[in-house]
């Protein structure tokens, strides 16, 4: 048999990691990246951005990633699809998986569960361009399907023949993580013993930047310096530089791990989410719900505060956002939260919007393996309002068992998972 079925629920495990990020593609370089602190915002070249307010974002360099699908249907895949399939196959190669050689049998039990906020809209958005300037018989006959958030989970499923569940959370900022949230459930109820999860955003396309500058909520003072132009919380941020990239990772039933002899990154024990029902842009000035989500996770896991080594901030760079989750985090852990070291990882790539959350497990996960914490750099001038050790600026070594990966999204949804470091069964 392809897994082995254990009694009560199962321990879920991370084996496999795939990275597609502005500052490293692959999980040694983007390791290698945000160890040492370097930033993959840039001025924007996928369009000319000369006439917006805001002319930066987190682009993933140019790529050629080889693909596991065939050179005909190569051709008809858009950036998001290229991204996450790139990614996923790390993530299954670095699990030492062959997932196109699994059996039928095998194949119905392996799926795939993902998390993207904005889909295929940079596909939907120049096939939109060709219907208004050339005409609708240019438009292309995968316009639709390949626009749809829902396609993303599909795309990975049919290139490795996987017939288990293939499923998209389309749900904002907070959408990867909770998806790996899902994942983990799943495993846990032994209802699949191995999954792909994590996120995949594309959304740096004219239309989205347009939208965002017209909210305010991203920099306009940084087109000149755009490596400094993700700043949370600096008293002189001005919002959060957009991003794209794909984060996936091989979980994992830790029996069906342990059997085939698979490495293992870490151990993912609670997830837990919230909503504050508050507004559709702003976050609950008390910050309790967020800080419930935590609470949340913790109690899932059955992980007390006092465990906590780490936390892996949503930190955004946006006023709010950067206050009232240092509010949030006071909140959940009390006095202690001071002694906490946090860092936000948007710092040096940008907000990718619904892959974020499988951006800070994938950071968090290398830096629990590497005994390191990742710093947040451009802080250069503190909000006295923001007042937790972020570790600015110089990363540090650190022991971490147990950790926490925060993340708030637009629509007053907050989500959380807690992380251990793995030792032994």
């Amino acid at each position: 048999m392809f897994f082995t079925n254990s009694a009560g629920g199962r321990r879920v495990v991370v084996t496999g990691i795939g990275v597609i990020s502005p500052n490293g593609i692959g999980k040694e370089k983007f390791w290698q990246a945000i160890r040492d602190g370097v930033s993959g915002v840039k001025n924007i070249s996928l369009f000319d951005a000369s006439d917006l307010p805001c002319q930066i974002a987190g682009e993933v360099p140019d790529f050629d990633f080889d693909l596991p699908v065939g050179k005909s249907r190569r051709n008809f895949l858009h950036r998001l699809a290229r991204m996450a399939l790139a990614a996923a196959d790390e993530a299954q190669r670095d699990a030492k998986l062959n997932l196109e050689s699994l059996s039928d049998e095998e194949r119905r039990e392996v799926g795939v569960i993902v998390g993207t906020g904005a889909g295929g809209i940079c596909y939907g958005e120049d096939q939109y361009r060709v219907f208004f300037q050339e005409g609708r018989k240019k438009v292309s006959p995968y316009a639709i399907s390949a626009s749809l958030a829902g396609m993303l989970s599909s795309e990975i499923s049919i290139a490795f023949g996987l017939r288990g569940p293939s499923h998209v959370l389309s749900n904002g900022c907070t959408s990867s993580t909770d998806a790996i949230g899902y994942a983990f459930d799943r495993i846990r109820q032994s209802r699949s013993p191995l999954l792909l999860s994590g996120g995949a955003e594309a959304c740096i396309t004219p239309g989205m930047m347009a939208g965002f500058c017209r909210m305010g909520a991203v920099p306009t003072k940084w087109n000149l310096e755009p490596t400094r132009g993700s700043r949370p919380f600096n008293k002189d941020r001005d919002g959060f530089v957009l991003a794209e990239g794909a984060w996936i990772l091989v979980l994992e039933e830790l029996q069906h791990a342990f059997e085939r002899g698979a490495f293992i990154y870490g151990e993912i024990v609670g997830y837990g989410s919230t909503c504050d029902a508050y507004h559709r842009l702003q976050i609950m000035p008390s910050g309790e719900e967020s800080s419930r989500a935590i609470e949340l996770a913790l109690k899932d896991g059955g992980v007390a505060k006092e465990e906590v080594d780490y936390i892996s901030l949503h930190g955004t760079a946006t006023e709010l956002n950067d206050r009232i989750e240092t509010k949030a985090i006071k909140l959940c852990f009390g006095p202690r939260a001071y002694e906490i070291p946090t860092s936000a990882l948007k710092s040096m790539i940008g907000h990718p919007q619904g892959a974020s959350g499988a951006a800070g497990v994938v950071a968090t996960l290398l830096s629990m393996l590497n005994h390191f914490i990742h710093p947040t750099i451009n802080y250069e001038n503190p909000d006295s309002e923001c007042d937790l050790d972020y570790v600015p600026n110089m990363g540090r070594k650190a022991e971490i068992r147990t950790s926490v990966c925060n993340c708030i999204g637009f629509g007053s949804k907050n989500s959380a998972l807690v992380l251990r470091k793995f030792e032994g069964l």
